[in-house]
């Protein structure tokens, strides 16, 4: 019933298409605006508790609440320049904490990452996390007022889908009528059919992985349920695709990966799309589906899909998106799309020979830049990259450059000031410059970032250098800017708040500068060739649109100041329509001025530019 719901909703979008599609051109305004994303990891926002136990329970260590997302602090996010907020870690996971008053007793510590457990293990796509919520038997309720609350304050709610992998532990005690778990129906005696949920490996029975380098469940508590088993047999395969009944401890072993379709010889058991689908409209794709047999698991994930859209969640951010078949997509975001054309559908993947396959064919709006982007901005933050790499990468990218989210952290990367990545959090505010206005993509801003959180904490599971996803923390510097839910940076210390004011500059320039959403060209290289005393700590690069015209540079250089003559080619000259005279730069970052002088088809302006320094330069 509820699949023929959803079903009947879907084909009512599709007869309707024309209608949305034109509605949706009212939105223009938004294509003349960049996409700011702040990523928040829900369970850590919040918390006011800097006790910070190794391996604390929530009651020694506190938790965040739906709740602390306030008016006060949403605005507060939105006065950062945020258009759209990913709440990270919303659905509800595999945890140790037991919640059996409300009959969701806690999971087997042998397969949980953490005290308080990975929010990419989910085990009920129906509900949200307990943890989360004032009253734990209201949690959907509560979330759902923040999903309003955001709304209210002007920005998008963006949730994680996890398509690869479920919790091993997965049970949903909120199923909608007609709703069986994953697995449900599975024959366990077959290791692979087309409508299996799971793989199995049959006659094996699951076994804990074995533990080294003195790693010990919960830290070594003495725990009843850390005892070294779990029951689950058959032995199902593992997150990452491990076969082994007994995975490795650095496998994904607290998730089960799920069946798309392909069998265990790599074989796909549904239809291919055909030749020249890839430029073909989300509709097409739509219609291309509706009368072929899927595998159960792409409808599993759709109705999951369309559930959250109809409790105003505006997009998606899927989780290792390449370890499933592009056509599943093309499925899924079809789908998508026909209740909701602006969804936002952002992929993590790392593989950059496939990544026009999942935007065209499988409908993607927008791809983590992390393999190319990320990776040289990092590079050259620690000290051992060149800026000359980031012509190459623009040029790569020239053709999907729209669909490449930027970020210099997130939940799974080092952060800036950790001793690992760079030790000064400064050494990102000329790499964020690059990294907001290089391209019209979005960019990520990851919750502490913008005061220099440096994620040294020992949490438990996992190492220093990343903020835990999986226990029970307070995030020190994020906590100061929170100020015990005034949210006015009040606590920050001076070099915190002049980072914070740098990125609220910053972004809020980004999101209301029509230039970046038009036109860019490095020059770059011109000035490595022409300019003397330019070198390849510095990047340079022109952005325009209509009437709003910018020159932006960044020193990378942590120990040394550089001045230059920064010249334009005669190609951006003519662009311009710049004639000889002198013309005024205004830095959006200070408000400082300098002069371009244009002569007989020369333009050069004189830089000085110091550590950690970027320019913003509009004429």
């Amino acid at each position: 019933m509820k699949r023929a719901i959803l079903l009947g909703l879907a084909l009512g979008g599709l007869l309707s298409s024309c209608t949305t599609q034109t509605e949706s051109l009212t939105e223009a305004e938004q294509e003349e605006m960049k996409i700011n994303v702040y990523q928040v990891f829900t369970r850590l926002f919040g918390n006011t508790n800097d006790t910070n136990k190794p391996w604390g329970t929530l009651e020694d260590n506190g938790v965040g609440k739906f709740n602390d997302f306030s008016d006060e602090a949403l605005k507060a996010i939105k006065d950062l320049g945020i258009t759209h907020v990913w709440y990270t870690g919303v659905l509800h996971h595999a945890m140790v904490t037991d919640y059996s008053v409300i009959g969701i007793p806690g999971d087997d510590p042998d397969v949980v990452k953490g005290r308080a457990g990975s929010p990419y293990s989910v085990k009920d796509y129906y509900n949200v996390n307990p943890d989360l919520a004032m009253d734990p038997g209201l949690r959907m309720e509560e979330f759902e007022a923040l999903i309003e609350r955001t709304h209210k304050h002007g920005m998008k709610v963006i949730i994680d889908i996890v398509p690869n992998h479920v919790a091993r532990v997965y049970h949903s005690v909120t199923n909608p009528p007609g709703v069986e778990d994953f697995g449900a129906s599975d024959d366990l005696s077959r290791e692979y059919l087309k409508d299996n949920n799971f793989y199995y490996i049959p006659g094996q029975p699951f076994r804990v992985p074995e533990w080294r380098d003195g790693y010990q469940v919960l830290g070594g508590e003495d725990y009843s349920d850390a005892d070294g088993y779990f029951n689950e047999n058959p032995a199902k395969w593992t997150g990452n695709g491990s076969r082994s009944p007994q995975p490795d401890m650095n496998d994904w072993y607290e998730a089960v990966k799920i069946n798309f379709g392909v069998n265990p010889e790599g074989k796909n058991d549904f239809d291919a799309l055909p030749a020249g689908y890839g430029i073909e409209p989300f509709h097409v794709h739509h219609a291309y589906w509706i009368d072929k047999q899927v595998p159960d698991s792409w409808m599993k994930y759709r109705d999951i899909a369309l559930y959250w859209l109809d409790k105003g969640v505006d997009g998606f951010r899927y989780d290792m998106a390449e370890m499933v078949p592009v056509e599943f997509w093309s499925y899924m975001n079809s789908s998508i799309k026909m209740i909701k054309p602006d969804a936002f559908l952002l992929a993590e993947i790392y593989q950059p020979h496939i990544y026009r396959d999942y935007i065209r064919k499988g409908k993607m709006d927008y791809l983590y830049d992390k393999v190319q982007l990320y990776d040289s901005l990092k590079a050259i933050m620690q000290g051992h990259g060149s800026t000359d790499a980031i012509v190459h990468i623009q040029n790569e990218l020239a053709d999907i450059e729209h669909h490449m989210l930027h970020f210099l952290e997130n939940h799974d990367e080092q952060r800036i000031a950790s001793p690992e990545f760079a030790g000064d959090a400064r050494l990102g505010m000329p790499a964020m410059v690059v990294s907001a206005t290089i391209g019209s993509s979005p960019t990520m801003l990851y919750f502490g970032q913008n005061v220099g959180e440096p994620g040294n904490e020992e949490p438990g599971f996992g190492a220093p250098s990343r903020t835990s996803i999986y226990d029970y923390i307070g995030v020190p510097y994020h906590q100061r800017w929170m100020n015990g839910g005034k949210f006015d940076g009040a606590a920050l210390s001076d070099k915190e708040r002049k980072l914070n004011e740098f990125y609220v500059t910053l972004l809020n320039f980004t999101k209301n500068s029509k230039a970046l959403t038009g036109e860019y060209r490095e020059i770059h290289s011109y000035n490595r060739e022409h300019t003397q005393w330019y070198n390849d700590r510095i990047f340079s690069y022109v952005r325009w649109k209509g009437e709003e015209r910018l020159i932006i540079l960044a020193n990378f250089d942590p120990d040394h100041s550089f001045g230059f003559e920064l010249q334009l080619p005669e190609e951006i000259i003519a662009t311009w329509n710049l004639k000889d005279g002198s013309y005024t730069l205004k830095d959006q970052l200070t408000d400082r001025s300098i002069e371009l002088t244009v002569s007989e088809g020369s333009a050069e302006t004189r830089i000085d530019i110091e550590p950690f320094q970027s320019f913003i330069l509009q004429l």
